[in-house]
């Protein structure tokens, strides 16, 4: 079983930075304002502030999607330790650019061109040979929006398949930005807001079924099998890895983020082997633009890998299926079929096949 979590997700323990950024205005139309311990209404409150409050802003993060009174965002804002309130309900005057929250220390941190001398390139794609739309002298600063997945560059920084959007058609490699707090957990272009989920147990099998079953009848992969093993390997949802980057089923990278996903991501796992025992490891993981992308990737992955072979045979037969993929080396987990099959018998997931 790969069930990955990252601290980084929630930020947690926060203690503001030096910088402070003003001129933020509480606007909930009469009401108050929830203050979160974390970037999402799933959070325990740490307060309120009233209609005109006007907090100091240290950082921003990607968070639960919320329909405001200002706006319709993903942004959170960090206004102390543990204390985060959604942009949803802020007006600026004047208008601030907040910069992100380093994923490490949790305070503000600036990307900085690292070149050891030399420009970077600005490219129109995420590639070398893309157009040349521009560069940067070492040591500039840059606005980074958002990342892509792209062509894998050995740099100053780092080699990663990252790149950073800059602005429209106007990319820079990962492999030469350095962050001055750490890297910030930034999203995808193009990626659905983090999922946050509802209605407990009941509510999360009734949001998979429909995807579970799109599977089914597309790849054969049956859809009790696919829910439970949704349910083992995001913690019914609540993973980083599921929350954040959609990716339920623990799919990892293995150099490349494959058909369906948009890039890949370093996690904190939970690892076993037959002759070392199990142990904590980092690993890389798929991230999706949407959930539904990671259903996609799970069903072609079991019905079109050779290994997998013997359990689309019995396909008609979810136990034995459990049992066979576990056998092919799906998962590390000794207990991984059983935990499957006593999913799918406690709740009655075989009414979705």
């Amino acid at each position: 079983m790969v069930l990955a979590f990252a601290a980084a997700a929630i930020l947690v323990n926060a203690s503001p930075g030096q910088a402070n950024i003003t001129g933020a205005i509480i606007a909930t139309e009469g009401g108050t304002l929830n203050v979160r311990s974390g970037p999402a209404t799933d959070q325990k409150t740490a307060g309120t502030l009233a209609n005109g409050a006007n907090p100091e802003v240290f950082c921003m993060v990607r968070g639960e999607e919320i329909s405001g009174y200002v706006r319709t965002t993903s942004t959170w804002l960090r206004i102390g330790k543990d204390r985060w309130i959604s942009n949803a309900y802020v007006n600026w005057s004047p208008p601030r650019p907040v910069p992100w929250c380093s994923a490490a220390s949790k305070a503000a941190t600036s990307a900085r061109v690292s070149t050891g001398g030399g420009e970077l390139n600005i490219r129109a794609a995420a590639n070398s040979t893309s157009g040349r739309q521009g560069s940067f002298a070492d040591g500039t600063v840059v606005d980074v929006k958002c990342q892509v997945w792209g062509q894998e560059v050995d740099g100053t920084a780092r080699k990663t398949g990252a790149w950073y959007l800059i602005g429209q058609k106007r990319f820079v490699s990962a492999a030469y930005i350095k962050w001055s707090a750490g890297e910030p957990w930034l999203p995808w272009c193009g990626q659905a807001p983090p999922t946050v989920p509802r209605g407990g147990t009941a509510g999360f099998i009734d949001a998979q079924a429909p995807a579970a079953q799109s599977s089914d009848r597309a790849t054969g992969v049956p859809a009790s099998v696919t829910i439970a093993q949704a349910i083992l390997e995001s913690g019914w949802g609540k993973s980083a890895l599921a929350r954040e980057d959609h990716n339920l089923f623990g799919m990892k990278c293995f150099g490349s983020p494959g058909d369906h996903a948009i890039g890949c991501r370093d996690y904190a796992t939970f690892e076993c082997s037959p002759i070392g025992g199990c142990f904590d490891m980092d690993a890389t993981f798929r991230a999706y633009a949407n959930v539904a992308d990671s259903y996609r990737d799970h069903g072609d992955l079991l019905a079109n890998w050779s290994r997998y072979a013997t359990a689309m045979d019995h396909a008609d037969d979810p136990k034995r299926f459990a049992r066979e993929i576990h056998k092919a080396g799906y998962a590390t987990d000794p207990q991984y079929a059983d935990k499957l099959i006593g999913i799918m018998d406690d709740y009655d997931l075989y009414r979705f096949d």
